[in-house]
């Protein structure tokens, strides 16, 4: 079963995308801030990050500089109801394998979940 840490300041959107995605057989866990991301990482690793870009104090941007600092090997998967391109380009650049709007479709959200981590398992075998 994969692991999936969802990042967001909005409790609601986290519960209904944690319960959504144990339907589809993965392990969630929510946090609502980077420094809780970070705290749970650090003794956690997880598959796959669904990260929300715009969050109070410590914003979406700020976690991908850091994980990718930390050299914290996870897939992520940004999700934003603020969708430009200059943002979906930053994200690449620093890692996110994806970009996606909110409100995000569920079905398009599992295919980009699905193709990441099996570009993870691809990269992981010897």
């Amino acid at each position: 079963m994969k692991s999936v840490l969802i990042v967001d300041d909005d409790v609601n959107l986290c519960i209904v995308l944690s319960e959504e995605l144990e339907e589809h057989n993965y392990k969630t866990k929510y946090v609502n801030s980077a420094d809780e991301a970070f705290d749970y990482l650090e003794y956690s690793p997880v598959d796959l990050i669904l990260l929300d870009l715009k969050m109070p104090v410590k914003d979406g941007l700020y976690v991908l500089v850091k994980l990718k600092e930390k050299k914290i090997n996870s897939k992520i998967i940004v999700l934003t109801a603020y969708a430009d391109i200059e943002s979906a380009i930053k994200t690449a650049y620093l890692g996110a394998v994806d970009f996606l709007s909110k409100p995000y479709d569920i079905d398009d959200l599992l295919f980009s979940m699905k193709k990441a981590l099996e570009e993870a398992d691809h990269e992981n075998k010897p």
